[in-house]
């Protein structure tokens, strides 16, 4: 009988535990999903105070080097509109765009610059997965790579993939856009930069 008390006292206190856990994990679940923005499209959840740089802002100036090993300068693309693309190999919604910003580029490329920053820094192999990505795809647009993560910092970049529109000055033509693009999205856009 002293037994079966014992085991039944232990059984009922393992159950508060659970759930006492259960309790605790469903109300820190719900603070951290009131202070992230969870309505974006994209690779990563953007915490809400992530505005990113706003129309007219002048675009910040970055030297990276390319997946092919040129260095590319933003202010090197002066004089041209540029589509400033942030993506990461392991975003399904990157590599949905991917394809038509390809026609974009071969259909614009003469007065728009596509430009797609790989965010290297947070690849599992680094450059290696980028490499490998590109073979199999074939992308022939500008994939500079941003392996310490700084220009996408500079951009408020929080969620993948994340677009900028870059006037031929050097300002940011429109608002950013997360998740990913269509091309009649990126027809758009064009029409709409100076």
């Amino acid at each position: 009988m002293v037994k079966n008390i014992m085991v039944i006292s232990v059984l009922l206190c393992l159950a508060g535990i659970a759930v006492f856990n259960f309790i605790q994990q469903e109300k820190e679940s719900e603070e951290a999903s009131s202070e992230m923005n969870t309505s974006a499209e994209g690779g990563a959840i953007a915490p809400v105070e992530s505005a990113g740089l706003e129309p007219g802002d002048k675009a910040p100036a970055f030297n990276l080097e390319t997946l092919n090993g040129d260095k590319l300068q933003l202010a090197d693309l002066q004089g041209k509109k540029v589509i400033l693309n942030f993506w990461a190999t392991w975003c399904p919604p990157c590599k949905e765009e991917m394809p038509e910003m390809q026609d974009i580029h071969e259909k614009y490329g003469d007065e728009v610059e596509v430009v797609a920053v790989n965010m290297t820094s947070t690849e599992a192999s680094g450059i290696e997965d980028v490499q490998t990505f590109n073979e199999e795809y074939a992308y022939t647009y500008t994939m500079p790579l941003d392996e310490e993560g700084n220009i996408s910092k500079a951009y408020k970049v929080f969620n993948v993939p994340t677009t900028y529109f870059i006037n031929t000055d050097g300002t940011i033509s429109l608002p950013r856009k997360s998740g990913p693009m269509t091309y009649e999205f990126m027809e758009e856009s064009i029409s709409q930069m100076e």
